[in-house]
Formats: structure tokens, C-alpha cells, sequence
């Protein structure tokens, strides 16, 4: 596949740039991805489309202020950027993170870079794999995720050219374990109002964690789309959620993920478990009847592009996607690449906002 088959013009006026006012408010365009067929809704209007039996799966994953903008030591001129992507070690007196750094001419191995409060970095691998390099902070994991709860900023994408004022206007209602350098925007448009009225119209509702990192957002520069290589992320089922979701496939009720990151976490677990040491027991659930699905925590890493068989996921929830992104291909796989750019023409049409401050899709 070519990536520019994923690609589609978007003038600028339709990426959203801030928060809706009201979450649940927004646009929601639904598709029909077997017959093709399209309406318009207020994402409210969601629970005429959910039903008794279904279960809602939500990315609890909770953004932290990952960006630090900091200087070159002894030099406040030199000024210098360092994008968090992950801890790979969270030691008593220091911890190591991967990231991203810009300029990366002058982040060269060794060198150390000076942010506020008397918070330092080294560099101790400078940037390889596709841009990561590897610092680290001479004080602990805890020290210094409190100290970004002050001096960090808040990781929107470069298409939003304002930061938000409140990191909560960057992160879902319902999130709770911290470790994304990205949202799961299309959890965006839920309030805790809106759950409530779907759980009591007898919707089963349970939490995963993704913890959106690179992989997410790194744009495609391949021409070849198989080319494109994706990183892992961290995700975490537990016992009640693998249990409810296990139980909703073998019963033939559906599976709906709110946003491709939980598209990501439920079919790279499945595969993983299938392919892992745990293929036993899955294969002794399976023979009662149904996909089966296993607690699990560990790193996934799955690139889904057309073509793929989705195991777990029969629904969708989403926001509208990059021009020739990892993200958009994840989608035109669910739905059919005619059909999903088609949806978006139609979206652009209608008016709706695009991208991570954008409005909602619903594909089933």
C-alpha cells in the first residue's frame, strides 16, 4: 500500500484549535461500515446508538506535562527542548527516560541541559531509532513528576498552536493512571453525566490503559506504508475487564472501543496472547464458544492497516485523523478506506471540527 492512498486535503479553518465548550456536544457522524451509510448526530445522542449488553471500553491513561523547555548548561541563550516519552528506569536516586529533543544538533551525548527550579538532565544516548535519544535526571521517578506538575508543558500537537490553560482541558474525565505524552481524544466527549445515563440503559463499561506514547503520533514518512515502523506502548487489562470483554465475544454482544488507542491495546493483546505462552489456556476458552481475552500487562506493538482481522472490536468510537497517519489507516482498516475518506468529505460538508480538539465519528 502507498501512504499517499491515506491522504485527503483539509484546509486549515476545519482543525479544532480548543476544547469544546460543552464535551458531549459535539458533532458525531455515523457510519455504517458494512452498507456505507451515514448519519448526523450530537455526540449525546450516543445512547440511542449504544444498547443493553454492549461494552464500552475506555483508556483511563492520564497525560502528564511531558515537555520541558529548558537550556544548555551555562548558556540561558541556547535554548532547548526535551519531550518525554517514557521511563526506562526509575531508580531512588535518579531515573532515565527516552525522548525526544530539539535542536538535536546540540544534544549531543554527555551534554547537560538546565531547566527550572535547579532541575538538570543528561544526555547519556543521543538520538537514535528514528529520532529517541535517552537523558536522565539525578533525582527519583516521583521527584521528578512532581516537579513537571510545575515547570512542564502540556503535550498538545503542533497543529494546536495554543496550549491549554488547565491540563484537564487536555485529558479525559475518567483518567486515572498517568503515563501518556498524548490524549485518547476520542474519550474527550464523554462526561461523567453521559456515563451514567449509558450505564444505566444497561451498557457494560470497563477500563484499559494505553499509554499513548510515539507510536501514536509519529507521522508516516515512508512511502510504502509497510515500511512505517511503530513503537510499543505500555498497556494493562485487568482480571474484570478481560473477564467482562472475553465474556461479551463468546455471548455475540458487542465489543466497543472508545478511540483507536483501545482498538490498539484490545487486538495487540490478542495477538499477543494467541502467538504467547498463555496459547493453552486461551485455546480451552476459545472451544466454549468466542474470541477469548486474558488479563495482561506488558508492551504491545501492532501497526493495523487494511487487511487486518479484528478479533475483539465491533464498534468504534473516534475523532477525525491525520492526512497519512498511522491513525487513519487504523480506521480505513475497521471501515474500508473508500468509505472512511468518503465519511470525511462528508464531515468537511457538514461542517465538522477535525483532529484532537475535534468532533466524533461512531463506526459500526
Amino acid at each position: 500500500m502507498r501512504t499517499s492512498d491515506f491522504d485527503y486535503f483539509l484546509p486549515h479553518e476545519f482543525i479544532a484549535q480548543e476544547p469544546q465548550a460543552k464535551r458531549d456536544a459535539c458533532k458525531l457522524l455515523v457510519l455504517d461500515r458494512k452498507m456505507g451509510k451515514t448519519a448526523h448526530r450530537k455526540f449525546f445522542e450516543i445512547t440511542a446508538i449504544l444498547r443493553a449488553g454492549d461494552v464500552l471500553v475506555l483508556n483511563n491513561t492520564k497525560v502528564f506535562r511531558s515537555r520541558l523547555k529548558g537550556h544548555l548548561q551555562g548558556n540561558t541563550k541556547s535554548g532547548v527542548e526535551i519531550f518525554l516519552l517514557k521511563p526506562m528506569s526509575m531508580g531512588a536516586d535518579a531515573c532515565v527516560w527516552e525522548a525526544l529533543g530539539k535542536p538535536g544538533h546540540k544534544l549531543k551525548e554527555g551534554v547537560v541541559v538546565e531547566f527550572q527550579e535547579g532541575i538538570k538532565s543528561v544526555v547519556c544516548k543521543a538520538a537514535h531509532d528514528g529520532g529517541v535519544m535517552e537523558v536522565r535526571f539525578d533525582c527519583a521517578y516521583g521527584e521528578l513528576m512532581t516537579a513537571l506538575e510545575r515547570i512542564g508543558h502540556i503535550p498538545v500537537p503542533p497543529y494546536i498552536k495554543k496550549e491549554p490553560r488547565t491540563l484537564e482541558e487536555y485529558q479525559t474525565v475518567y483518567a486515572s493512571d498517568t503515563g501518556s505524552v498524548a490524549a485518547p481524544t476520542a474519550g474527550f466527549h464523554f462526561t461523567s453525566e453521559l456515563l451514567g445515563k449509558i450505564r444505566a440503559q444497561g451498557v457494560q463499561i470497563v477500563e484499559i490503559t494505553l499509554h499513548v506514547g510515539i507510536g501514536t503520533f509519529r507521522p508516516v514518512k515512508t512511502d510504502v506504508v509497510e515500511d512505517h515502523v511503530m513503537h510499543g506502548e505500555f498497556v494493562s487489562v485487568g482480571e474484570y475487564a478481560a473477564r467482562v470483554i472475553s465474556a461479551a465475544k463468546k455471548e455475540g454482544r458487542r465489543v466497543i472501543a472508545a478511540g483507536t488507542t483501545v482498538v490498539r491495546a484490545l487486538e495487540g493483546v490478542y495477538a499477543t496472547q494467541q502467538a504467547g505462552i498463555e496459547v493453552r489456556a486461551l485455546r480451552r476458552l476459545t472451544e466454549r464458544g468466542g474470541a477469548s481475552f486474558l488479563k495482561f500487562s506488558g508492551e504491545v506493538n501492532i501497526f493495523i492497516t487494511p487487511g487486518f482481522e479484528f478479533h475483539i472490536v465491533d464498534a468504534l468510537i473516534t475523532n477525525f485523523h491525520l492526512p497519512k497517519s498511522t491513525l487513519l489507516m487504523l480506521v480505513s482498516a475497521f471501515a474500508g478506506r473508500e468509505r472512511v475518506l468518503a465519511a470525511y468529505e462528508e464531515a468537511k460538508k457538514h461542517g465538522y471540527k477535525f483532529f484532537s480538539f475535534g468532533d466524533a465519528m461512531f463506526i459500526h
